[in-house]
């Protein structure tokens, strides 16, 4: 697309999934979480508005970040609709904007899910190498929608997985997933759970990936040694993980402030006073560059709770659109 003699690049879905591979995503996002940390990248606070529609929980958010003076700033813009699964449609919507740090240039628009969808896993993954354990074998996914198969194949580059427990309500959603992920990975043992508990009372990896309003995992569903990815919810309102879960665990995060403005998991246990902020162990930053410690026993509750961030889109979306130009960076 050509505007005003500048060139820019729409890339799509299929673009993305071409040129970013899992394992080039968890090392993305380890470089991504080092240069947060070191304050080299930066973001502003998102904005996250409710349409007014009359209909409850159809949302607008604008993602704005800063990755230097000699690379790109820019913002992923998403729409949120939660009745887009009865449409057969993805409840996220959007696009990514990239734009010159030089010069204000735009250089490229991205398709947001396809990005958000390896991003988001590869977070999970990075967290999962400092927290789980390192004989973890078994991979607990907690709704059989997109993130699942994500964070799939973003556990299976990590860890030595040879069994996968799956859960979700809507049945018809579980038998299709476990269908293409045994047709995938014959090598595996997937296990379509019909109670919650089936999925998560024997596993070493679980990954919440609901937009459950309620939280539904607790303590007593959960042994000890169990590593958990808390990624669904994104909203001060709703969760998926129990207070006496958290107040349990040894929690990390993806970013203080994000989690402590957005994170119903964090923010519900807080306002009741069974878990003070300061009980958080450490961020992923801190954990990427070594300034806390990650799981210490093979008995402790590990949580890694994850709100998203704008510097891991504009991350992805930045290597992506370099590796096409055959820029390394």
């Amino acid at each position: 697309m050509k505007k005003g003699g500048i060139f820019m690049e729409i890339i799509t879905e299929q673009e993305i999934l071409r040129e970013l591979t899992f394992p080039e995503a968890i090392t993305a996002m380890t470089n991504c979480f080092r240069d947060f940390e070191q304050q080299t990248v930066s973001q502003w606070q998102r904005a996250v508005l409710p349409l007014p529609d009359q209909k409850q929980g159809n949302l607008f958010a604008l993602m704005p970040a800063y990755l230097g003076p000699n690379r790109v700033y820019g913002a992923k813009i998403m729409s949120f609709f939660p009745e887009n699964g009865t449409l057969q449609l993805p409840t996220h919507l959007g696009q990514i904007l990239l734009l010159d740090s030089q010069n204000g240039a735009p250089l490229t628009l991205m398709d947001a899910n396809s990005i958000t969808w390896i991003r988001t896993a590869a977070v999970s993954a990075v967290a999962t190498n400092y927290l789980a354990k390192k004989e973890a074998t078994k991979l607990s996914l907690i709704g059989a929608g997109h993130q699942a198969s994500s964070h799939l194949q973003a556990m299976l580059a990590i860890r030595p997985i040879h069994t996968v427990f799956v859960y979700d309500l809507d049945k018809r959603k579980l038998a299709n997933f476990v269908e293409a992920v045994q047709t995938t990975y014959p090598q595996l043992e997937v296990i379509a759970c019909n109670h919650l508990i089936e999925a998560t009372r024997e596993t070493d990896i679980l990954c919440t990936l609901t937009p459950s309003k309620q939280a539904f995992l607790d303590k007593d569903m959960v042994s000890p040694g169990t590593h958990i990815n808390a990624i669904g919810t994104f909203t001060p309102e709703t969760r998926e993980l129990t207070s006496d879960l958290v107040a349990a665990a040894s929690v990390y995060v993806d970013d203080y402030q994000a989690v402590l403005q957005e994170s119903g998991d964090l923010l519900i246990p807080i306002a009741e006073q069974s878990f003070p902020p300061s009980a958080i162990k450490g961020s992923l930053g801190e954990l990427v560059t070594q300034k806390c410690h990650g799981r210490e026993t093979e008995q402790e509750y590990t949580i890694f709770d994850a709100v998203g961030l704008a510097v891991e889109d504009l991350y992805c979306a930045e290597y992506v659109y370099n590796k096409r130009k055959g820029v390394e960076k």
